[in-house]
């Protein structure tokens, strides 16, 4: 897949944001908060910290500070959610068995999960998506 016939960041954005437009109440309220940003890789120094070895296995990240950890008298700053298009589109090829949309919006409703305050091991518990 060529980066001239492959979906482009803003198509990702796009689906991304379909995504969150559609989460159930309270949800989609407790979601707008959150910037949403589609970049082409994660880089080397964020990698680095995560203790991520392949560029190519990282398709989302929340950063922020969940809704379940915050006081009310602390001011927080903005939450983001990035999706990484390659990642997100060499994910999408080599598995073959889903569309780009569906792909997508797990990632996005995965990331915008930890938002929430769910852990990797809480969504896994309910998200049989990788089974």
């Amino acid at each position: 897949m060529t980066d001239l016939l492959a979906p482009s960041l803003d198509r990702i954005r796009r689906i991304a944001e379909q995504t969150r437009s559609t989460l159930p109440a309270p949800f989609a309220g407790l979601a707008a908060e959150v910037r949403l940003i589609v970049e082409d890789w994660p880089d080397a120094a964020l990698l680095e910290d995560m203790e991520i070895e392949n560029d190519y296995d990282l398709t989302g990240l929340y950063e922020g500070v969940p809704l379940t950890e915050r006081s009310a008298d602390w001011p927080e700053p903005p939450s983001t959610v990035t999706l990484f298009r390659r990642p997100i589109l060499d994910e999408w090829a080599s598995r073959g068995d889903v569309t780009l949309e569906a792909l997508v919006g797990h990632v996005t409703v995965h990331e915008f999960a930890h938002h929430f305050g769910w852990s990797d091991d809480e969504i896994a518990r309910i998200d049989r998506w990788w089974d």
